[in-house]
């Protein structure tokens, strides 16, 4: 390939038009595409600049216009469309953000890729360009709103479990994200996720056990037990990470059954001999109150 010069403003405005095409995809056009023509027109422009120019603080400055066509799409683009929403509303846009910010930066990456190639290799202490993508929105977006994600997360899967239809789908998605999101240098968002929900979950059946000691016999006390295990069960493998089905049932099992077994074992000798525990609504009590209600 025969060198051309490309004076650095000339080159730079040429870039900016990459830049202004490839934004329209985090602006909700993902089916924008670059020519063969445009990608060689782009791809090379960097690639004479960085070349003609021996002088690393010209490259350096194609590098810092890459961070900053990324800092600029999400300060312009992506928070304003996420700062307002809320609960699914708010997760729903955030995958589709997520999937146009993904293929913008993909495709500025192979108009910048001579800077991987053979710029960054030689200054260690620069991130390439795909873990520029990655940084930028984990920390100037995934950050912000993480605690209102997770918020909107654990909301999904409590309504769920109350019986209601969601979006699971949606939600492992979003689960995906924290996962993938994760995976690159960073604290484990997915780890951080599962533990609060692990969290809940405790809270939820320690409560329910107490209810059910209350006012269910033994016999039912089972039944519902394994009737929720089975539930926790699928709603982990339609939308959980694997590993973390094992740890539900540790928890479920633990509020259900191992942290009340004595309770139990002598709710059901006192059930056997006709007598009432401590901690168990009589039955004739119990239709008194119903009848007062009804």
């Amino acid at each position: 390939m025969i060198l051309k010069y490309i004076p650095l403003d000339e080159g730079m405005m040429i870039m900016d038009e990459a830049i202004v095409k490839a934004k329209k995809i985090i602006e909700g056009y993902p089916e924008t595409k670059f020519s063969g023509e445009e990608y060689q027109r782009f791809y090379e422009c960097v690639y004479f600049m960085c070349t003609y120019h021996s002088s690393n603080e010209k490259t350096m400055q194609l590098y810092e216009k890459f961070r900053n066509s990324l800092e600029e799409s999400i300060f312009s683009t992506v928070l304003p469309t996420l700062v307002n929403k809320q609960g699914a509303n708010l997760l729903r846009e955030f995958v589709v953000i997520w999937s146009n910010y993904k293929l913008m930066a993909r495709w500025l990456c192979r108009f910048f890729e001579y800077l991987d190639r053979f710029f960054i290799p030689q200054h260690i202490e620069l991130e390439s360009l795909n873990g520029i993508s990655f940084s930028c929105f984990r920390d100037l977006v995934f950050k912000k709103l993480y605690c209102r994600l997770i918020e909107a997360a654990l909301t999904l899967i409590n309504q769920e479990r109350e019986g209601q239809q969601i979006d699971c789908v949606l939600l492992k998605n979003v689960l995906d994200i924290f996962v993938e999101i994760s995976d690159y240098k960073g604290a484990n968002y997915y780890e951080d996720f599962e533990r609060i929900m692990l969290t809940e979950i405790s809270g939820y059946y320690s409560r329910l056990a107490s209810e059910w000691l209350l006012y269910d016999s033994s016999a039912e006390y089972v039944q519902k037990v394994f009737w929720c295990l089975n539930r926790e069960k699928q709603r982990a493998r339609q939308y959980l990470h694997p590993d973390t089905e094992i740890k539900i049932v540790q928890v479920v099992r633990y509020h259900l059954l191992d942290q009340i077994a004595n309770k139990l074992m002598e709710k059901r000798q006192a059930e056997n001999s006709g007598m009432v525990t401590d901690y168990q609504v009589p039955i004739n009590l119990q239709m008194s109150n119903f009848i007062i209600v009804a």
